[in-house]
């Protein structure tokens, strides 16, 4: 095949994020195969008269299917086409991201990978935090909040999420973390650990909020299954407060 793929991560929304790879990247394409999250003043930057599509993915709303994507990355690739599939935060980090490059491998199209700014490290800038520190918090982990069906993923490592002295962030949480803190408090995280949540991060209904796990917890339970996107951090990092 003569077309070209490349899997662009766009950052969490601000465009300002963008690097300047990604930005080269939108300014030569001939296709976008754009994410919800990867749209907006983002697709400024590609080349008029680019053929952008919307193939984005949000909890409780029509989505395409992921075999719909694979399907358009081969088809455009096969015409010839300089295509980016424009994905949020970064690629690499729950994006879906193994699922399509296997389809390209299969497929026989050549492809790069263009890294970004993961929506944990922006938020934690938000909120003018640090992910990990010397003595306290020297481990961070990134966890996802929901397996293949919505719900809370049966096999995680429960004494490794629980542990005081490290910076937990967890991404697609929002409807499942009632669950998790239950059962973080089972194995022995206090209630009170301080917890952040941002909701749509780098967008203009952008949200910051602190507050304990327990209290995010019980408002998250309270406010139902509400679609806006969201991720939270948790742990001993998240209570500190900027100077």
């Amino acid at each position: 095949m003569s077309g070209f793929v490349s899997i662009v991560s766009a950052g969490p929304g601000d465009p300002e994020l963008l690097t300047l790879k990604a930005a080269a990247r939108l300014r030569a394409a001939d296709v976008v195969l754009y994410d919800d999250l990867a749209s907006g003043a983002i697709l400024d930057h590609a080349r008029p008269g680019a053929n952008l599509v919307a193939v984005g993915k949000r909890a409780g709303r029509p989505s395409a299917k992921q075999e719909h994507v694979n399907r358009l990355l081969i088809d455009y690739a096969a015409a010839g086409a300089r295509v980016v599939r424009l994905k949020s935060g970064d690629a690499g980090i729950f994006g879906r991201l193994e699922e399509e490059i296997e389809v390209l491998r299969a497929a026989g199209v050549t492809y790069e990978i263009i890294p970004g700014v993961t929506s944990a490290c922006a938020a934690a800038a938000r909120f003018g935090i640090p992910l990990t520190r010397r003595h306290t918090s020297r481990r961070v982990q990134f966890v996802t909040g929901a397996d293949v069906t919505g719900q809370l993923p049966a096999n995680l490592n429960w004494a490794a999420l629980a542990d005081q002295e490290a910076t937990t962030v967890v991404y697609m949480g929002k409807r499942t973390f009632p669950a998790l803190v239950a059962r973080l408090i089972e194995h022995g995280m206090g209630p009170d650990t301080p917890s952040v949540i941002a909701e749509s991060l780098g967008g203009a209904e952008e949200r910051l909020v602190r507050m304990t796990i327990a209290k995010l917890a019980e408002q998250l339970a309270e406010s139902g299954a509400a679609t806006t996107p969201a991720l939270i951090l948790f742990g001993a990092l998240a209570g500190e407060t900027p100077c």
